[in-house]
């Protein structure tokens, strides 16, 4: 059996798209964030197991609302910091839940790696094995000549940008 996904993310005005697309990406459940500071997520976390792992990409009160709704024993990997604000870790997650935080960086990742190429070959591969069999997709994105860069510029600054831009030569 597998496990719930649950994807957290932040209001923005096209959140039924993001719905959509993170549901047909394998999604169980798509919350706001402002969600999970409400009472009735209590009824809808009871009827499945509670995350264990939680990923955070964003930071702020954001992570503090992951925090707070993970198993004991549960981890928390951060890899971002969208909201430009630090994690705020409740003392009681710590003492009375057993969380773990862990901070990832691919950058160091690849360099802590460096001397075999083996961890590498291998990442690269399962992530290879992940896209033949359609787990895996790449971001909604956008072409755009790049002789119209600037507007490519525009687009990639709008907040809550799903799409990323790319440059076509």
């Amino acid at each position: 059996d597998a496990l719930p996904i649950f994807n957290v993310v932040r209001d923005r005005p096209d959140l039924q798209m993001l719905v959509e697309r993170l549901t047909s990406m394998g999604a169980d459940h798509v919350i706001p964030e402002e969600q999970l500071r409400k009472p009735d997520i209590k009824e809808l976390l009871k009827s499945v197991p509670k995350p264990r792992l939680a990923l955070n990409g964003v930071g702020g009160k954001s992570a503090t609302e992951l925090l707070r709704h993970l198993d004991h024993g549960g981890t928390m990997v951060t890899y971002g910091g969208m909201a430009k604000q630090p994690v705020t870790v409740p003392v009681s997650a710590l003492i009375f839940n057993d969380v773990k935080l862990r901070g990832f960086w691919v950058t160091q990742w690849k360099k802590d790696h460096a001397r075999s190429k083996e961890p590498m070959n291998e990442m690269i591969g399962s992530l290879c094995d992940l896209i033949r069999q359609g787990k895996l997709a790449p971001p909604a994105y956008a072409q755009t000549p790049l002789e119209e860069y600037r507007t490519a510029l525009e687009e990639s600054v709008k907040p809550f940008t799903s799409s990323k831009q790319i440059l076509v030569m």
